[in-house]
């Protein structure tokens, strides 16, 4: 997680020392790593939960991006994530690379309009077996809210792990700089967003990803397979007016692959994309040349080597 606020003084100051504070909160109630979480509770509850104002407007935007998706991003895939081998935090994951993890045959896919949500209470009933990951979700969720949160103490951005949110311009009226990762080379950037206000988020199948049996796996599953989806783009980056749209459109892009993917943002004038394929080569949609550094490597749409090349 990174919090900047573009001010000095006590006030911000404060603020920023609040943060970790609030990513703690969150956790204890988003997680589905957590045993003790509020969505641990609701995924073995079993029957009708009354849940708190946060897990209720987390668990909105994830339907809203199963709606907007036509499902393709859905919260109720934790089972086929576990298939798959994801059924632990990553970073234990990542440490148990060389293990050989077991194959599971994956679920059949569950369908998020079955979940029963009372408004008036904040009552959510899932079905027998149903059970939910929020995840990039909340991750979005928590950059907005705590992008909100600092904007009083002057202009904020805030990562949440690859979900980046920004209150508004820097203090001097500029738009933020950040750096899109080349996922074809550690430690190196494409270019340069530069992002005026709203969000941008990058998913893809470069970073989270281990062996299952003869398999790779990643964590990016196409509900319609139950499996992690089969597709030629490594990563996506995803322009959009807040983090559950970025996040969603990054998603849709992998799942339905680099032509398809372009297209799906590309008739959405509010979102702008930058997809780089398993061949190195940079698609880029039509407004995302608008948001990039004049000069950038991506800004050409040139084919990326690979590291092992530019050695």
């Amino acid at each position: 997680m990174l919090a900047v606020v573009d001010a000095e003084g006590p006030a911000a100051e404060a603020r920023l020392a609040a943060v970790p504070g609030w990513f703690a909160e969150w956790e204890q109630v988003l997680s589905r790593f957590r045993a003790d979480s509020e969505l641990a509770r609701l995924n073995g509850a079993g029957r009708a939960m009354r849940v708190s104002a946060t897990l209720w407007q987390v668990l909105q935007q994830a339907l809203a991006a199963a709606h907007q998706s036509d499902g393709l991003v859905r919260p109720t895939l934790l089972a086929a994530l576990e298939a798959a081998g994801y059924d632990r935090s990553f970073d234990t994951l990542g440490r148990e690379a060389g293990a050989a993890l077991n194959s599971v045959a994956p679920p059949a896919p569950t369908d998020w309009r079955t979940i029963r949500l009372d408004a008036r209470s904040r009552i959510v009933t899932l079905p027998a077996t149903m059970r939910l990951d929020l995840g990039g979700v909340a991750k979005g969720w928590s950059a907005e809210q705590a992008a909100r949160r600092l904007r009083s103490a002057g202009p904020a951005l805030v990562d949440a792990g690859g979900d980046i949110a920004v209150s508004g311009p820097m203090a001097d009226g500029s738009p933020w700089p950040i750096a899109v990762a080349n996922p074809l080379a550690a430690e190196s950037s494409l270019g340069t967003l530069l992002l005026p206000r709203g969000a941008v988020a990058t998913s893809g199948r470069d970073y989270r990803r281990w062996r299952q049996g003869e398999h790779e796996q990643h964590h990016i599953i196409d509900p319609r397979t139950g499996s992690p989806a089969v597709t030629d783009v490594l990563s996506a980056t995803v322009v959009a007016p807040n983090c559950t749209a970025a996040e969603t459109a990054a998603k849709v892009a992998c799942i339905l692959g680099g032509a398809r993917g372009l297209a799906w943002i590309d008739a959405r004038p509010e979102l702008a994309g930058l997809l780089v394929l398993g061949d190195g080569r940079v698609l880029l949609s039509q407004r995302m040349p608008g948001y990039l550094e004049p000069g950038s490597i991506a800004y050409h749409a040139a084919r990326i080597a690979p590291a092992e090349e530019q050695r």
